[in-house]
């Protein structure tokens, strides 16, 4: 049988934004790129204002073929640590696109270990391959939304302003209040509190 040659390439990019944190969940994205719509100014989320990034991540729902998101909360990264928890995130987001992609340009050094479609592990992705700095804007973007609504949820943490990274002012809201059910409690400095 000939190969069907009218089957269109769907190339998904994966990233994550969330590895580092105290608190909050490890969040991944994929996303599938429209060869037809641009979208100008994509690059690492990280290297973009919180500004441009809510601007951008709403053209890339708008242009984009497909956009998947998953998420992993604090007791499961205790519950299989950070890289584990990372893996699945993305083997989510990739199981919420629309649609099964052809290949999937994954950042860092590492394969999704429990997707069984072609993947390329890319360090840097995210500054160079266009699906990847999509993804990264799309999965800190949601993340952060995330956060701020937990900051509601619990306003002595400051979460809208560091987003559960281990800056001063959070260390000291959790030796003063203790850590919330958000926190990863399997992180040395929160594990410490619980000592």
């Amino acid at each position: 049988m000939a190969p069907d040659t009218n089957r269109k390439v769907l190339v998904a990019g994966i990233d994550e934004a969330g590895r580092g944190p105290l608190a909050g969940p490890v969040v991944a994205a994929a996303v599938i790129l429209s060869t037809n719509k641009p979208i100008p100014g994509l690059r690492d989320s990280k290297l973009l204002s919180p500004k441009v990034r809510l601007h951008l991540a709403a053209e890339i729902y708008a242009k984009s073929i497909g956009v998947g998101v998953g998420f992993v909360d604090a007791d499961c990264i205790d519950y299989v640590n950070i890289h584990q928890a990372t893996f699945l995130a993305m083997e989510l987001a990739v199981q919420d696109l629309a649609m099964r992609p052809s290949m999937l340009l994954v950042d860092g050094r590492f394969r999704i270990p429990m997707v069984r479609i072609p993947q390329k592990p890319i360090v840097g992705g995210d500054r160079t391959i266009a699906p990847i700095s999509a993804a990264s804007i799309i999965a800190k973007v949601i993340r952060d939304l995330m956060m701020e609504w937990y900051d509601d949820l619990y306003p002595r943490y400051g979460f809208r302003r560091h987003k559960g990274y281990g800056t001063a002012a959070h260390f000291i809201a959790i030796k003063r209040f203790g850590p919330t059910p958000i926190h990863r409690k399997s992180f040395a400095p929160i594990a410490a509190t619980l000592a």
